[in-house]
């Protein structure tokens, strides 16, 4: 997995969370806090633990019908770290 290809995945990922506005509060501080859990675990170091996937894979699902764009982004992210073996 590309480092770069996983962050320019998650900043799209974040414009999604920005513009939609109908995101309830507890939702998007959810997908907030796993998403910096991610980005702290980049770089050397340690990779992003595997158990962000599921929770990730759910909020896509919650999303796919109110938030299809972001749902799309998010399971871009999952893939990524999928095929990473994360």
């Amino acid at each position: 997995m590309a480092e770069d290809n996983l962050r320019e995945l998650m900043s799209r990922l974040r414009q999604h969370l920005a513009a939609s506005e109908s995101i309830d509060d507890a939702t998007r501080a959810n997908l907030s806090q796993v998403l910096h859990e991610i980005d702290a675990r980049l770089g050397p170091g340690e990779p992003p633990p595997a158990t962000h996937l599921p929770r990730l894979e759910a909020l896509a699902v919650r999303f796919e019908a109110g938030h299809p764009a972001l749902a799309e982004a998010l399971r871009e992210v999952v893939d990524a770290l999928g095929k990473a073996g994360l």
